[in-house]
């Protein structure tokens, strides 16, 4: 087989053509951002935490998206998926993301020719007396001008400053997902732990009412002992102190139910008014064996870490932008079109085009291109350190929660006999008070130390499981970085998408719109049919 070359004349002149294109492609892939590598951190060989937690191994399971189902209580299960559906702060957190992602599509567009249209017409008329026009002069007055004709402009990116400008924005929408993440992990964690304290409160006010009713019982015995002139009215005005007391304490504990629970219901997207739990008699939820991850997987499971380290990526993508400044913008202009007094547009005699290329590079400006360039240097520290501050938090807060749960379950086993013990006391003091054997201050003491010893115990048993939610909250709720959008998929519509762009799709399970369920505060779904728990407060 025979290769025929081409002639030499032909290759000399395509030599200069190929050295150009190469010239262009490698300016158009110069960066100047530096190479980025996030900080790496060592860690402690292990932690501090034990008790019912255990060090992670890759082999543990992780945390589910729906961590709040290992408290086995259905009614808690149903306000999470309505919170994680209507909260108004979540939508509002996604329409943020809407935006970051539309604003990285805006900054995309500035690699790509601007093309535009032109079409009109116009007639203009002179006056005979006007300047040079001599008299007796046959010149026109009237004109009349009908074009049309298109333009392109477009800045080729040698030095990927509109690259670099837009990797930022898909980063800004990445970190925007990661604080997406962040809101509905706090609001999940806040409507557990508020739920988990009313159910605490619940059980303190059956403790108020157990103890009233004994209290209750104390009056009438003083009250017989006295009508029998076996006590003095001392002993009644101090048994309907107790009686009195307790039942003002129980009052406050309802007014703060009450309050707590107008808080969980504007965290479903609900009124007050329509809104109620039923109370329940103790604290029902089992013990929840939440397993620790690595160090390193610790910071893939944590949103904030994400957001900061994301936001640290962008700051080192402003250093490449600073940089470009340092050499010149180059901008290709073009523009064809006819133009006439009639309606003969497309006669090539009636044609006009106009074309240039322009590169400008500021001279002198008086340092101010190296104070940015030095500003976003700054800056990226400034993000690095925010993002150690950031790891370190997210420790401290492991660290925090393993500390609570690990010390309230000793405290609780020791507030229990602290009841048992106070609870025989009383018993006790009651019993020789009836038979005369001692006076009612002592009964007095008893029943306030019996009431504070049970009022406690609930108090750490509460603190115990919000200790835990806080816990599954600092390893981060069964979140992964996994779930942040990969950059091509950042974009909110498709090339040739020109309708249904009032609500963009789908991306990263964030979903927005306005669904008419999210204006319904009668909270639809919690109180219909045979919704155990909920009600419609009374009035």
């Amino acid at each position: 087989m025979t290769i025929s070359r081409p002639p030499r004349s032909r290759r000399l002149r395509s030599a200069p053509l190929a050295g150009g294109l190469a010239l262009l492609t490698g300016l158009a892939s110069c960066d100047m951002a530096p190479a980025y590598h996030p900080a790496k951190f060592a860690f402690p060989d292990n932690w501090q935490g034990q008790g019912i937690m255990r060090y992670g191994t890759p082999q543990d399971g992780a945390l589910r998206g729906d961590w709040w189902t290992l408290f086995n209580d259905p009614l808690l299960d149903r306000l999470e998926e309505q919170a994680n559906r209507a909260n108004p702060d979540l939508q509002a957190a996604a329409e943020t993301f809407t935006q970051a992602r539309d604003m990285a599509a805006e900054a995309e567009a500035g690699l790509y020719p601007q093309v535009s249209a032109f079409a009109g017409a116009a007639k203009y008329k002179s006056s005979q007396h006007r300047l040079w026009r001599g008299h007796g002069s046959s010149g026109p007055e009237y004109m009349s001008s009908e074009q049309y004709y298109g333009t392109a402009t477009w800045e080729p990116d040698f030095w990927s400053k509109i690259r670099n400008q837009t990797r930022m924005s898909q980063q800004r929408a990445q970190q925007s997902a990661a604080d997406y993440a962040l809101a509905r992990l706090s609001i999940d964690a806040e409507l557990a732990s508020s739920y988990i304290l009313l159910r605490g409160l619940d059980a303190q006010d059956a403790v108020y009412r157990d103890s009233i009713r004994t209290y209750g019982l104390a009056v009438q015995i003083t009250r017989m002992r006295q009508a029998g002139a076996i006590a003095a009215g001392l002993d009644v005005s101090r048994a309907q102190n107790q009686l009195y007391a307790t039942q003002a304490q129980e009052t406050d504990l309802q007014a703060r139910r009450a309050v707590l629970e107008h808080a969980i219901a504007v965290l479903v997207n609900a009124a007050p008014a329509a809104f109620h739990i039923q109370p329940e008699q103790a604290l029902h939820f089992p013990e929840v064996a939440v397993p620790l991850l690595l160090p390193s997987a610790l910071l893939e499971r944590r949103p904030d870490v994400a957001a900061a380290e994301r936001e640290m990526a962008q700051a080192n993508r402003a250093i490449g932008v600073s940089r470009a400044a340092f050499y010149p913008d180059i901008s290709v202009n073009a523009m064809t079109g006819f133009m006439d007094n009639g309606f003969t547009l497309a006669d090539l005699t009636n044609s006009m085009y106009s074309y240039a290329v322009q590169a400008a590079m500021p001279l002198f400006q008086g340092g101010l291109r190296r104070a940015e360039l030095q500003r976003t240097w700054s800056q990226y520290r400034q993000a690095e350190d925010t993002y150690r501050a950031t790891v370190l938090g997210a420790f401290q807060d492991v660290e925090d929660g393993l500390t609570l749960t690990n010390q309230l379950r000793t405290e609780q086993a020791q507030q229990e006999a602290a009841v048992t013990a106070a609870m025989r006391t009383q018993n006790m003091t009651m019993t020789l008070y009836t038979g005369g054997l001692t006076n009612y201050l002592d009964v007095v003491v008893a029943q306030i130390a019996a009431l504070t010893a049970r009022i406690d115990e609930v108090q750490v048993e509460t603190r115990r499981f919000q200790a835990t939610v806080s816990l599954i909250r600092a390893l981060g709720g069964g979140w992964s970085r996994a779930q942040i959008l990969d950059a091509k998929a950042i974009r909110p519509f498709g090339p040739l998408q020109y309708e249904g762009l009032r609500v963009p799709k789908e991306a990263g399970g964030i979903a927005v719109g306005t669904s008419p369920a999210l204006r319904d505060l009668t909270g639809p779904g919690l109180t219909a049919g045979s919704a155990a728990g909920l009600t419609t407060p009374a009035r």
